[in-house]
C-alpha cells in the first residue's frame, strides 16, 4: 500500500470502446505511467480550471471499472445533465461556444463544440457514414469527420444531447471511441464519508463515466471520455470537496498522452509489419506458383497445400476485413473493406466449390493464390499508407516535441528548484542554462546569449537576446545564462497558440473534400453494381462461370475509395505544416484555400515594409533651441501610444529633458494631439490638425514639402496658437521589403500600400519598395474601406497589418495577414500570422497555398483517373485479380507519397 499522501501512478492505456463494450480487438492494451505532481508552492494559485482539449489516448487498467460498465455509461442516461462548463474543440483549454444557424425549424441558436478521437475507419466511406449518422441525431448542429486524422469534431445544442450520448451515436454507427482513466492520490481522508463526498464530486465533473474512491489507500480511479475530461477538472472537483488532490497537471498528461499515443502507434506499425510478414511468408509459394505458371512450368500445388496457405489469410490474418464489412454493412452501408470480401470470398468460395465438384481434377484451376495474395497486397499498401501518413503530421509532431517539461525556479531566498511545468506561474524567475530549452514566453531580466528559433519562427539564424529582449517557449538557448521573468505559460504560451493553429488547420476540410465526401457515399454501391453487371456480361455473353467471376472479383478489388478520401487532407496536412516550419502559420482551412487565390495584397505600411521603429532626423525650432522644441513636443505626447509619439519620447528621455504634466490631452485620429500643460496649450500634429485650429503653416510649407520628398513625416507643433517648430520623421524600411514586393509581382499580384504619412512622403517609400500603387492620407478607419473599393472592383484581397487599427481592414479582407511583431489583436483577427517579421513571408504564404492547392487538384485527378481507367480494364478481363489487387494497394500509397512531396517546399528566399 503507498504511503498515505505520495502520488500515484496514472496509469494510462487504450483502447477504444467497443459497440459491444469490450476492448476493440485492434487496439491491443499498452501501459504508460505518468507521476504524479510535486506539491504546490506556498503562495501560488490552484490549477487551471481551463481544461487541456487534447484527446488522450487511453482506457482501462486493472483496478478500474470494467469496460461494459463504462460502456453503458456512455447510453443516454435517463436524467439528462447538462454541463456547466463547454466543452471545447482540439484547443488546450480554449473552449468555445459558437454561434451556428439555425437548423431544423431554428431548433439550434448557440451550439457548444466538442472534438473525438474515431477508430475503426478505414476509408472515406466510413468517414461520410460516420458523418451523416452523427448529422442525424438529435441536438447534433453540425459533424465533420477526419479520415486522414481520424477525428470527428461536432457541434451540438447542450440543452438538447451531451457529449455521452455524441459517443453512444459514433459506437452505435459501427465505430469506437477513445476514454481515458485517472489513478491518482488523495489526501485528507479520514472515513469512508470522506470518500463518498470525493466520489460524489468526481462524477459531478462533465464526462466522467465513473469514480471510484478508496479510503485505505487513499485513491481515486476515474473513468472519462478523452479529450472531455481533465486532469485541473477532477483536481478543482477534489479541492472542492475539501481535500487534496495529488495528480499531474493537464498540461504534464497531454504530454504523457502525447508520448502514449506514439508509444501506440509505433507498437501498431511493429504489430502490422509482423503481420504482414506472416502474410507474405504464406502467400509466397502461390506467388512463386504463379510465376513459375506464367514462365511455362507445368508445377502444380496439390490442392490440400493452396488451402493450408490461403486459410489463414483469409480468415484469420484476413478477419479485420470481415469485422468492418460487418460493421458497415450492420450500419446500412458499405465501404472497401466490404468489396475486399466479396472480391476475395467469391475467389476462395469458388475455389471450394471446384474442389467440392472436381475433386483431383481441381489441381490447377483454384483461385485460392487469388484471395490469398490479394490480402497481402491490401495489407502491404495500409502499412505503407501508415507509414507514410505519419509523414504527413511530422510537423505537429515536431512542435510537440519542443514542449518542456520542467522549469528551473529561482525561488525568493535565490536557491533554485525544478518543478514541473504545471507549476509555473506568471511572475516566476526561470533560469536558463547554456544548451537548455526555453520553457516558458517571458522577458529577460539578466543575461545575454543567442536562441535558436528555427523550429518556431522558420529563421534559421540565431537571434540575439539580451536584457529587456522577449524570449518564446521551445527555442533553444546558445552559450550565455539567462534570467527570464515568465509571462506566458501553458495555453496562453506562444507554442500551445502555434500548435492550436496549425491543428485547427489541418483538421479543416476544403470546399471540394464535400464534394469527394458525396461521391464516396455512393462509390462502393455503384461498383458493386458494375461488378454485377460485369458478371452478368460475360455470363452471357460467353457462358462461362469462371470467367465471368474472375472479371467481377478484379472489379470488386481494384475499385478504392481511399485514394479519393486521402487525395485532400494528406495534402492539407503536409502543406500547412510545411507552411508552419517556415514561420507561416495558417488559422483554418478558408484561410489556406482563398489565400491561393488572392489578386492584389495591401499593406499598411508601418511594422510591416518598414521596421515600426521611427525616429526623428531634423528638427527646426522657430524660437528657441531645439531642445525646447522637443521638450515641448514630447509633453503633450505623453497621453499617446502612436509610434510617433514614441519617436519623440524616446529622443527627450536621450536627451535627459524634464517633461511636466500634461493635462486636457485630447487625441484627434489620424491628424495628432492637444493638451495643456504649465497653462499652454500645445498643439502637435499634421498640417491639417494646425489649420483647423485657426494656424496658418504657409510660412514653413516649403521646407515640409522638401522633407516629404525625401519620405520625412512632418510633425508640426504650436504653442498657444503659435507656430513654434517643425519635426522631421522616418522610419527604416525593412532591408527584405523591396524583395519582397518583387516575389509578390512574380506571382502576378497587384500591390498596394497604405499610410496615414502625408501622400508625398507614403508616394516615396512606395516608390522606393516598387509597390504598383500608393495611398497617403489614410485614416485607420478609412483602411478597411480601400479593402472593400478592391473587392467591389474584383479583386480577392489580402491584408497586411500588425497593429490595433489594422484589425478592421484585417476582417474585411478576403485573407488577413498579421506579421509576427504585431499585437494580440491583429494576429487574432487574421486569417494567417508570420511568425517574424519578414515581409517575404507574404509571397511565401501564398506560394505555400497554391502549392498545396496544386498537389491537391494532382491528387484528385490520380485518384479518379485510377479509378475510371482501372475499373473498365477490370471488367474488360485485362486485369487479372492479383494485379487489380496490387493496383487498389498502391492507389491510396501514391496519393500519400504524393502529398509527401510538399514536405520538400521551401520559400523561394529560403532555398539557398
Amino acid at each position: 500500500m503507498p504511503e498515505p499522501g505520495l502520488p500515484l501512478q496514472a496509469q494510462r492505456l487504450r483502447p477504444a470502446i467497443s459497440p459491444r463494450g469490450r476492448p476493440a480487438d485492434h487496439s491491443p492494451l499498452a501501459t504508460h505511467s505518468g507521476h504524479g505532481r510535486r506539491g504546490r508552492r506556498p503562495g501560488t494559485r490552484g490549477a487551471d480550471p481551463r481544461a487541456d482539449d487534447r484527446q488522450h489516448r487511453a482506457f482501462h487498467s486493472p483496478g478500474q471499472p470494467g469496460v461494459r460498465r463504462i460502456h453503458q455509461a456512455l447510453r443516454p442516461p435517463a436524467k439528462t445533465h447538462v454541463p456547466a462548463v463547454k466543452i471545447g474543440r482540439r484547443h488546450r483549454g480554449r473552449q468555445e461556444l459558437l454561434s451556428s444557424a439555425p437548423r431544423n425549424g431554428g431548433r439550434y441558436v448557440t451550439a457548444t463544440t466538442t472534438d473525438f478521437a474515431i477508430e475503426g475507419m478505414t476509408c472515406s466511406a466510413c468517414a461520410t457514414r460516420l458523418e451523416k449518422a452523427l448529422t442525424r441525431a438529435s441536438g447534433i448542429a453540425e459533424a465533420a469527420v477526419n479520415f486522414a486524422l481520424e477525428r470527428a469534431n461536432v457541434s451540438f445544442d447542450p440543452a438538447v444531447t451531451n457529449v455521452n450520448e455524441i459517443a453512444g451515436v459514433v459506437t452505435g454507427a459501427g465505430f469506437d471511441v477513445s476514454a481515458e482513466a485517472f489513478s491518482f492520490g488523495v489526501g485528507g481522508m479520514t472515513c469512508a464519508t470522506c470518500a463518498g463526498r470525493v466520489e460524489k464530486a468526481l462524477r459531478k465533473v462533465p464526462g466522467v463515466l465513473e469514480a471510484d474512491v478508496n479510503v485505505g489507500l487513499e485513491r481515486a480511479d476515474v473513468s472519462g471520455i478523452a479529450g472531455v475530461v481533465h486532469a485541473d477538472a477532477l483536481a478543482d472537483a477534489v479541492r472542492l470537496a475539501g481535500f487534496e488532490p495529488h495528480i499531474a497537471s493537464s498540461s504534464e498528461q497531454q504530454a504523457l498522452a502525447d508520448e502514449a499515443h506514439r508509444a501506440k502507434e509505433a507498437a501498431q506499425l511493429r504489430k502490422d509489419s509482423l503481420i504482414l510478414c506472416v502474410s507474405i511468408a504464406l502467400s509466397a509459394p502461390m506467388v512463386l506458383h504463379m510465376i513459375a505458371k506464367f514462365l511455362g512450368s507445368d508445377f502444380e500445388h496439390h490442392p490440400s497445400m493452396e488451402v493450408m496457405l490461403a486459410t489463414p489469410v483469409q480468415f484469420i490474418i484476413g478477419a479485420r476485413f470481415y469485422k468492418a464489412a460487418y460493421k458497415a454493412l450492420r450500419a446500412g452501408s458499405a465501404n472497401m473493406d466490404v468489396l475486399v470480401v466479396m472480391g476475395t470470398t467469391s475467389a476462395y468460395a469458388y475455389s471450394w466449390y471446384l474442389i467440392a465438384t472436381l475433386g483431383a481434377d481441381a489441381q490447377g484451376k483454384l483461385y485460392f493464390e487469388a484471395s490469398a495474395v490479394i490480402i497481402t497486397l491490401v495489407l502491404l499498401g495500409k502499412y505503407m499508407e501508415a507509414r507514410a501518413k505519419r509523414g504527413t503530421t511530422a510537423a505537429i509532431r515536431q512542435l510537440m516535441d519542443l514542449r518542456p517539461q520542467t522549469a528551473r525556479i529561482r525561488d525568493r531566498d535565490g536557491s533554485e528548484t525544478q518543478l514541473p511545468i504545471g507549476e509555473v506561474r506568471s511572475g516566476d524567475t526561470v533560469i536558463i542554462k547554456p544548451g537548455e530549452r526555453i520553457p516558458v514566453d517571458g522577458r529577460v531580466l539578466a543575461g545575454q546569449s543567442e536562441l535558436d528559433e528555427s523550429l518556431i519562427t522558420g529563421e534559421s539564424l540565431p537571434v540575439l537576446k539580451a536584457q529587456g529582449d522577449t524570449v518564446t517557449g521551445g527555442a533553444i538557448n546558445g552559450t550565455g545564462l539567462l534570467e527570464v521573468r515568465a509571462t506566458n505559460i501553458g495555453e496562453d504560451s506562444t507554442l500551445a497558440r502555434i500548435i492550436r493553429l496549425v491543428e485547427n488547420a489541418q483538421a479543416g476540410k476544403a470546399p471540394v473534400q464535400r464534394l469527394v465526401d458525396r461521391i464516396s457515399s455512393i462509390f462502393v454501391p455503384i461498383v458493386i453494381a458494375i461488378a454485377a453487371l460485369t458478371f452478368a456480361a460475360w455470363w452471357f455473353s460467353t457462358g462461362n462461370f469462371e470467367s465471368a467471376l474472375i472479371a467481377a472479383v478484379s472489379v470488386l478489388v481494384i475499385a478504392c475509395p481511399c485514394a479519393l478520401g486521402l487525395a485532400t487532407p494528406t495534402a492539407i496536412m503536409t502543406g500547412t505544416g510545411a507552411a508552419a516550419r517556415a514561420g507561416i502559420l495558417i488559422k483554418d482551412i478558408a484561410s489556406l484555400e482563398r489565400a491561393h487565390r488572392l489578386s492584389a495584397i495591401i499593406f499598411d505600411k508601418t511594422g510591416t515594409l518598414t521596421e515600426g521603429r521611427p525616429a526623428i532626423v531634423d528638427l527646426h525650432a522657430l524660437d528657441g533651441s531645439e531642445d525646447e522644441l522637443l521638450q515641448i513636443a514630447a509633453t503633450v505626447q505623453q497621453g499617446s501610444e502612436h509610434p510617433l509619439a514614441r519617436a519623440m519620447l524616446t529622443r527627450a528621455t536621450e536627451r535627459g529633458l524634464d517633461l511636466p504634466r500634461i493635462e486636457d490631452f485630447q487625441s484627434f485620429t489620424g491628424k495628432g494631439v492637444a493638451g495643456h500643460a504649465g497653462g499652454r496649450e500645445i498643439v502637435v500634429g499634421n498640417e491639417q490638425l494646425l489649420v483647423e485650429r485657426g494656424l496658418d503653416p504657409s510660412a514653413e510649407q516649403k521646407r515640409a514639402r522638401a522633407w516629404e520628398t525625401e519620405a520625412k513625416t512632418v510633425v508640426w507643433v504650436a504653442e498657444d496658437q503659435r507656430l513654434i517648430g517643425l519635426i522631421a520623421i522616418a522610419d527604416t524600411l525593412r532591408p527584405e521589403a523591396i524583395e519582397a514586393v518583387g516575389s509578390l509581382r512574380a506571382l502576378g499580384i497587384e500591390t498596394w500600400m497604405l499610410s496615414g504619412d502625408a501622400v508625398l512622403v507614403a508616394e516615396e517609400i512606395g516608390r522606393q519598395v516598387g509597390v504598383d500603387h500608393t495611398r497617403g492620407s489614410i485614416k485607420p478607419d478609412e483602411k478597411a474601406e480601400v479593402v472593400q473599393e478592391l473587392s467591389q472592383a474584383g479583386h480577392a484581397v489580402g491584408m497586411i497589418g500588425d497593429g490595433i487599427n489594422d484589425a478592421p481592414a484585417l476582417a474585411a479582407a478576403d485573407v488577413g495577414i498579421a506579421m509576427g511583431s504585431g499585437t494580440d489583436i491583429a494576429m487574432e483577427t487574421a486569417g494567417i500570422t508570420l511568425m517574424r517579421s519578414d515581409p517575404r513571408l507574404v509571397g511565401a504564404a501564398i506560394s505555400a497555398s497554391r502549392a498545396t492547392f496544386r498537389k491537391i487538384k494532382q491528387n484528385l485527378f490520380w485518384a479518379f483517373i485510377y479509378n475510371v481507367v482501372g475499373i473498365p480494364l477490370a471488367a474488360m478481363g485485362i486485369l487479372t485479380p492479383t494485379m487489380a489487387g496490387a493496383a487498389m494497394a498502391m492507389s491510396s500509397v501514391s496519393v500519400v507519397s504524393n502529398s509527401l512531396l510538399l514536405k520538400r517546399w521551401r520559400p523561394d528566399f529560403d532555398r539557398n
